[in-house]
Formats: structure tokens, sequence, C-alpha cells
């Protein structure tokens, strides 16, 4: 049975195009699942309530990004998660680190460290904030970066 090459190239058109919309529609889906879970909704309400913080990336508006999946420091499991989430305002840009764990009585995530870097080098530890106007340009009393291997 000879088949044309004309055949043969549409079929590799076809898987081709196949493939790469599977691949995207994985991509979006586990963004979406990454953007909607607890210990992430916990990592932007920190950050959101860092007056300081927030006044050092220029937000509002905050923008939070999507993830990079192949990154090493995103590592999410049953007890615990990992994540570097790229977030910018209109002065600056950066990542917000965090580490949370979960509780196996009431299966709720707590956040255990939540720490903000700017490309400029400064961070700023979420959970032993800074007074909002202060100038410190490093806040990382208690800075523990252990989980970011």
């Amino acid at each position: 049975m000879r088949v044309s090459t004309s055949h043969l190239q549409q079929l590799a058109i076809f898987t081709t195009v196949l493939t790469g919309g599977g691949v995207g529609i994985m991509y979006y889906l586990m963004q979406k699942k990454f953007s909607a879970s607890d210990y992430h909704r916990l990592a932007l309400q920190k950050l959101e309530a860092c007056p300081a913080a927030m006044e050092t990336i220029g937000a509002p508006p905050l923008k939070v990004h999507n993830i990079h999946l192949i990154d090493r420091h995103n590592r999410v499991d049953q007890n615990t998660a990992q994540m570097k989430i790229p977030v910018t305002g209109s002065k600056t840009g950066g990542y917000l680190y965090v580490f949370s764990v979960r509780d196996h009585d009431t299966n709720r995530w707590s956040l255990e460290q939540a720490v903000l870097k700017l490309r400029e080098g400064q961070t700023i530890n979420l959970l032993t904030p800074p007074a909002a106007g202060t100038q410190t340009p490093e806040h990382t009393q208690g800075l523990d970066t252990g989980h970011w291997h």
C-alpha cells in the first residue's frame, strides 16, 4: 500500500497542530490550578496587605504573572508548597518566594514564609514587614532561604 507524500505531509501538520493545542491547553489548565490554590491566594493576600512592599513596587495596580512551570523553585506536594511567583507594579517587579504547609487536621494551608525579592536585589520579608514609608532597602530579619533549593 502506497501513501502519497502530500497525505503524509497533511498527517504531519495535523499531528503537530493537535499536539501543540494539547500542550497549550495543559499549560493553561496548570496555571489556572496554581492561581486558584489556597497557597497562591494566601501569598498574594500577604503581599497586598504589606503597604511597604506595595509602595516599593508601585502597586496598585499589582500584576501577577504566570509561574514558570519548569523553575526548580516551584514544587508542590500533598503537605508543602514552594513557589516563586512573578509580580510587577508600575515602578518595578520581582518574585514573591513563598513556602506553605498544609495542616493535616484542618486540611488548610498556612503561610510559613513569604519574601518579595525585587529586580534591584532588595528583599522584603512579608511576615515581618517594615513600616510603610521607611527607607529600608533590605528587610530580611529571620529570613530562611533553606526551602529555596
